[in-house]
């Protein structure tokens, strides 16, 4: 997968993973394309690492469910971080 398509695979799963999560999350789409490439690589490396299942192809259904799962673990831990520094 080339480094476009995997941006593009970052924002679009970090968008998703926003819209799963309940509660209004702070940030622009900059924030979102950060974590959901973030998201994107947790998410490939622990599905290369518990199921044998990287990202490979940019339209693989595994690609998505992965990259969204790993987004959604960063935004959980994002949320965790920024909610706890709050007075």
């Amino acid at each position: 997968m080339g480094f476009l398509a995997f941006l593009l695979l970052g924002l679009i799963a970090g968008s998703i993973a926003k819209l799963i999560l309940p509660g209004r999350q702070n940030g622009g789409w900059f924030s979102t394309l950060i974590l959901g490439v973030v998201g994107a690589m947790l998410g490939g490396w622990l599905g290369s690492v518990l199921f044998n299942a990287p990202l490979e192809e940019f339209f693989s259904i595994q690609t998505w469910l992965v990259a969204i799962g790993g987004s959604l673990i960063v935004l959980l831990i994002y949320g965790a971080l920024v909610t706890s520094r709050r007075p």
